[in-house]
């Protein structure tokens, strides 16, 4: 059974990506229903950095179609503040607003950060409560700190059915690759300067050739390119998007 591959950049709403991703004179208003013409999905920035108004979800419903989804990032609040401790009112209050997405909402992605070393006497009981109370929604999970990648760790998320976020930020942050739910969870922060380089064809080559063996084993794959500056998030997406379509044709018995 094949999978389904969902390609886009990490947020949309880039003023410098005018001339090289939207038309010049476009305004900003207006950068979402474009969008939408050429991907299928985003990675929504905005909802880690402070809780968006109910109007604005509602808007970003009205202007995209019933095929897009949101990947949305949980609050900051959650998971750089309270570190996952003592949080559920901040959940019930995230997920109060970001619920009016569900016609168009893709995994919530839990960014730790850097210095989140992994712990299970913290990490279950935010997993165990995710899954009942908030067990509606699926989760993609990226941790920076490699005591993430133990086999307690992994095996912990798989459990949970809790996606590990396979991240490239070109050695700034520590990289592992594991498959820990029913779908991928890919991130493409720069193979070199951070957020502001270029992914060479071969090395989008390599993933595309990843990316089709997880489709073929039935695996839904997210990927999303965070490297805005210079517009390359906008072209990587486009390049693995034809790569990975190119390999999955390949490789499909004729």
């Amino acid at each position: 059974m094949q999978g389904k591959f969902c390609v886009g950049t990490s947020g949309w709403s880039y003023r410098h990506w005018v001339g090289k991703f939207y038309p010049q004179g476009m305004r900003n208003d207006q950068f979402l229903s474009y969008y939408t013409q050429h991907f299928g999905c985003v990675e929504l920035n905005a909802s880690f950095y402070r809780l968006p108004k109910p109007a604005m979800v509602e808007g970003w419903v009205a202007k995209t179609p019933e095929h897009f989804r949101f990947a949305a990032k949980l609050s900051r609040l959650i998971t750089h503040q309270k570190r996952l401790v003592d949080c559920r009112e901040a959940l019930v209050s995230y997920f109060e607003v970001m619920s009016k997405l569900t016609p168009r909402l893709g995994p919530i992605l839990i960014q730790l950060p850097p210095s989140f070393r992994f712990d299970s006497a913290v990490v279950e009981p935010f997993l165990t409560m995710l899954r009942n109370e908030f067990g509606e929604y699926t989760y993609a999970l990226e941790a920076r700190n490699d005591t993430w990648f133990t086999a307690e760790a992994q095996d912990l998320l798989r459990r949970y059915n809790i996606a590990w976020v396979i991240a490239d930020s070109g050695g700034r942050f520590p990289k592992y690759e594991g498959v820990t739910a029913d779908f991928v969870y890919l991130r493409f922060h720069g193979p070199g300067a951070l957020y502001a380089s270029d992914y060479p064809d071969e090395q989008l080559a390599e993933y595309a050739t990843k990316v089709a063996r997880w489709l073929e084993a039935g695996l839904a794959v997210w990927a999303f390119f965070n490297n805005d500056v210079g517009g390359y998030a906008v072209k990587n997406a486009m390049t693995l998007r034809k790569m990975v379509a190119h390999a999955v044709e390949v490789g499909s018995p004729k």
